[in-house]
This record gives C-alpha cells, sequence and structure tokens, in this order.
C-alpha cells in the first residue's frame, strides 16, 4: 500500500478525474440518445448494462494502449493526439449525435451504446493512459479507478457537470491544458528519445534512464501554453469567419 503515499499517485488520481469529468459528457449524451425509446421500466437496465459493456471494453483498450505506450514513438504520437484532443476541447467542433439510433429493444440500445462509446473513447482511452504514465508500477490500479470513477459520472453526474462547465468557462480551459501537459510529460518520456533528452539520467541495469523532473515539468508547460495558444488562435479564426 506505499502507493498510498506517493504523491505521484494522487496527483495522477486527480488527472484521471478530470479527465473522465471533462470527456465524459459526450458519453452520457449517447447513452441518452439510445435509451430514450425504451419503456421506463427498461430504460434504467439498458443504461447499466450498456455501461458496463462500454466500462469492460475500456479497460481492454487501456490496457493495451499502456503496452503501446512502450513502443518507440508511439508516446510522441499520443501526445499529438492529446495536444488535438485538447484543442478541440478548448474549441470544439459544432456537430451533434444525431447518428444515434434509438431502440424500443433492451438489448439492441444496449449494442448502441458500447459500439458507440467504442468509437468514441479513444481520446478518453489516450488521455487516462497518458496520465497514468506518472504512476509507474501502480498503472493499472490507477486505470481501473478511473473507469470506475467514470461511471457514476457518464451515468449521473455528466448533466451537473456540463452545466458547470457553461457556468465556469475556465473549467475547460484548465482541462484543454491538462492534456497539453499530459502530451508534453508524455512526449520527453518516450522510449525513442529518452536518452537524447538533456539532463536524463544514467542508464541503469537496462533500464531506459529517466528525464530529470525539471525537463519533465518544463514539457508540460510548454505542452499546456501549446493547447492554450492554438485553442485561442482557432475560435478567433471562427469567429472571424463567422462575422
Amino acid at each position: 500500500m506505499d502507493m498510498l503515499t506517493d504523491p505521484a499517485f494522487w496527483i495522477a488520481v486527480g488527472q484521471i478525474i478530470m479527465i473522465d469529468i471533462l470527456l465524459g459528457g459526450d458519453n452520457a449524451v449517447v447513452i441518452a440518445l439510445a435509451c430514450r425509446k425504451l419503456p421506463p421500466a427498461q430504460r434504467t437496465k439498458g443504461i447499466i448494462w450498456g455501461t458496463a459493456g462500454a466500462i469492460i471494453l475500456r479497460v481492454v483498450l487501456i490496457f493495451f494502449a499502456l503496452t503501446l505506450l512502450a513502443i518507440p514513438f508511439l508516446k510522441l504520437v499520443g501526445a499529438i493526439l492529446l495536444v488535438w484532443i485538447g484543442v478541440k476541447l478548448l474549441a470544439p467542433d459544432e456537430d451533434g449525435h444525431g447518428d444515434i439510433s434509438a431502440s424500443d429493444k433492451l438489448w439492441a440500445a444496449v449494442k448502441t451504446i458500447i459500439v458507440a462509446d467504442l468509437v468514441m473513447s479513444v481520446d478518453n482511452v489516450i488521455a487516462i493512459a497518458g496520465a497514468a504514465q506518472g504512476a509507474g508500477e501502480h498503472q493499472m490500479v490507477l486505470v481501473i479507478f478511473g473507469l470506475l470513477v467514470s461511471i457514476p459520472i457518464i451515468v449521473w453526474g455528466s448533466q451537473l457537470v456540463i452545466k458547470l462547465m457553461d457556468r465556469f468557462p475556465l473549467i475547460i480551459t484548465a482541462g484543454g491544458m491538462l492534456l497539453g501537459w499530459i502530451a508534453g510529460t508524455m512526449a520527453v518520456t518516450d522510449p525513442a528519445i529518452v536518452g537524447y533528452m538533456p539532463l536524463a539520467s544514467e542508464l541503469v541495469e537496462g533500464k531506459l534512464p529517466e528525464v530529470v523532473g525539471a525537463v519533465k515539468y518544463s514539457a508540460g508547460v510548454a505542452g499546456a501554453l501549446l493547447v492554450l495558444a492554438i485553442g485561442v488562435l482557432v475560435k478567433r479564426r471562427r469567429a472571424g469567419a463567422a462575422a
């Protein structure tokens, strides 16, 4: 239980909760749309079974994501995707969920939820895997914790969270910058480049050298500022085009 006294563990826990809150809203909308034609008696069952199936699939996806991030250059790709996700959070596209079909059959609705969540969960999977990277050997514990936290957020709390984000836009800005922070710290720990980073520690017992905290934090700040700058630029361009 030494992880409970590890500050890195609790920092990663906070990051995962923030990610689940910010990226779980769309999943809640999908669940609502897929179950809207179910009889009231079956609606709760559809939500529970659909969410459970989606969560199980997400555990599998994140397990593979954590494994794949050990391959050279894939952390760099993941970092680029996280920057893109952060920018989309700050300057979202005006698209809806009109392609989500509803059904009056329980298992048809459950299947719709699982398939739609699988397609939409790429951002959540990458972000949680990136946040878990900072916890060392406790990665899977963090992943499971993050997914457990996401269940009540997606099923019950998303509408409240959406209202809070509408009222306090700073929450969205902070979330986008958090994804940029994770992207920056992920990029400089890619196995392909970590040995070339300044201030990297020496190779010990055949393991990859570790990037010193100052470098990781600087990269995290740079990633956060990059997402903020691109997001503001995109929003200004869209506003100018609309005007």
